[in-house]
């Protein structure tokens, strides 16, 4: 019989010790023993100092890390010849990881979607009480932005892709719990350090740069918003996100909208190019186009508009552009 209490220390050192399920995916995943190794990582260790802390041999141990490597449940820092593992950290974390992992339990993807229904939204408010700013950014889609000297390197998802050193594609964390919505699932882009924990994992196959900007293509071409880290330079991840799987909505939808900024950008239309054809309004997943009672034309809410630029690929006629209207604020590195 598993001791419970061990699963319940975990769901509190990933801040989830008020949930119900959290724990209930951890002993989805993870033996006693195991469950007892995890908790020991923090902060990272050696093989003998997890030996030490946990009593259990080290030719075990180094046995178990692989594969608690692979579920994404522990993780490697390498400094010169040493490594040290350390246990995931956050909810978050503990989701994108364990999501992707190899031949993933159905009891632990069911688990998950019942945490996405029921938990979520008020762990996602309960974040942004503590946030000092969005750890997300909407990056408009590439093909929207004419050369133009306002467009900045951390504005082109295309240049995040030419500034990486290593690029992995991966599943969706999010479609590959959900999928409902049927859209592409091997879409999330890993960069550099994230790309190279990918493939050494075997979650993610590597991209070339070319590559990579194709698969940008079919995802704008699906009506996905690339959602980068909210940072200067490349970051670790560009994803893919759809309207109804990804969790990085509930606070843009409420109104709240602290989790995921909006890019610098605002779409505008050009009244004279408008057919009213509606195609913008089914597009964009935060209800910021709407038809102008009498004009039958298309208008942007602006105080609704995200800036991801996926009602531009679907405008047929050209009549939508990106206009800069704001600055970014970027998490400190």
């Amino acid at each position: 019989m598993q001791d419970v209490t061990l699963y319940t220390k975990l769901a509190e050192e990933i801040g989830a010790g008020e949930s119900k399920v959290v724990a209930r995916i951890f002993q989805a995943l993870l033996d006693d023993a195991e469950a007892t190794l995890v908790l020991a990582a923090s902060p990272p260790a050696m093989t003998d100092e997890l030996s030490r802390k946990t009593g259990i041999d080290a030719v075990t141990i180094d046995t178990m890390i692989e594969g608690l490597f692979r579920k994404g449940l522990l993780f490697k820092s390498r400094k010169g010849d040493s490594t040290r593992y350390y246990r995931v950290r956050n909810v978050l974390q503990f989701h994108d990881a364990t999501a992707v992992m190899q031949d993933p339990p159905p009891a632990m993807l069911e688990l998950w979607r019942e945490y996405t229904r029921t938990e979520w939204e008020a762990q996602h408010t309960l974040l942004e009480t503590v946030l000092p700013r969005a750890v997300m950014r909407v990056v408009p889609i590439n093909v929207s932005l004419e050369p133009n000297p306002q467009v900045l390197a951390s504005d082109d998802v295309g240049r995040l892709i030419d500034g990486a050193r290593t690029i992995a594609v991966t599943r969706c964390s999010c479609r590959a719990i959900d999928g409902a919505c049927g859209k592409p699932l091997e879409v999330c882009l890993q960069l550099d350090k994230a790309a190279d924990y990918a493939i050494e994992r075997g979650t993610g196959r590597k991209l070339s740069h070319a590559e990579a900007r194709r698969m940008l293509e079919l995802c704008e071409t699906e009506g996905l918003v690339h959602v980068a880290e909210n940072k200067q330079g490349v970051g670790h991840v560009i994803c893919n996100c759809c309207r109804d799987c990804c969790i990085n909505w509930p606070s843009v939808e409420t109104g709240v909208g602290k989790f995921v900024s909006p890019s610098r950008f605002r779409a505008v239309i050009d009244p004279d190019e408008c057919t009213g054809c509606e195609l913008c309004i089914e597009r964009c997943f935060f209800g910021a186009m709407t038809m102008v009672d009498g004009d039958s034309l298309a208008a942007v809410d602006e105080a609704k508009c995200m800036g991801c630029g996926v009602c531009r690929v679907a405008c047929v006629v050209d009549a939508i552009g990106m206009q800069v209207v704001r600055s970014q604020e970027f998490v400190p590195a």
